[in-house]
């Protein structure tokens, strides 16, 4: 019982998270942490790993389309990579009613695709330590040098030439 009054004032960090960077989003890109992280279901298992929104351009007033008031759909932007693009503006019909089945209303009426990297960059990987011949080549490289912080940089620009794969000619 005590844990349950404990737990009564708890608040989940990505509560507060989403409740800081929604009306940042909402403001530059007119999208939301919802959209983003239901992503990959609404683009699909096809879409899902090269493509990203970016953001939704609302019209500013209903008379600038031609409407007589109400709601006006907006333009998603979508980044997507390379000629995967090209598949993406056939499906973008379907794309488009699935966005919209996620707002639960005509909120998109048209998808603009740009071309650009969506994956993230990879991260450093480490050399394997060298053993053997190439660490004792390596070690006899570098015993003249003085400098320990250059000595440490010699070794790891060492170590990460010696332990490249040869090419294949």
């Amino acid at each position: 019982m005590n844990q349950e009054k404990a737990r009564k004032g708890v608040v989940q960090i990505s509560e507060v998270a989403n409740g800081l960077i929604d009306p940042v989003l909402a403001k530059r890109a007119g999208i939301n942490t919802m959209l983003l992280g239901s992503w990959d279901e609404i683009a699909g298992p096809e879409f899902a790993d090269c493509t990203r929104p970016e953001k939704i351009a609302w019209p500013r007033r209903a008379s600038e389309m031609g409407g007589e008031g109400g709601h006006q759909p907006g333009v998603l932007t979508v980044a997507c990579e390379g000629a995967r693009a090209l598949f993406l503006t056939h499906a973008q019909g379907e794309l488009i009613q699935r966005i919209n089945g996620f707002f639960g209303f005509h909120a998109i009426g048209q998808v603009r695709i740009v071309q650009k990297p969506v994956a993230a960059p990879r991260p450093f990987r480490r050399s394997r330590p060298l053993v053997g011949e190439p660490a004792r080549k390596l070690e006899a490289m570098v015993e003249g040098v003085e400098n320990e912080a250059l000595k440490a940089a010699l070794r790891r620009l060492g170590t990460a030439v010696f332990s490249s794969r040869p090419k294949r000619s």
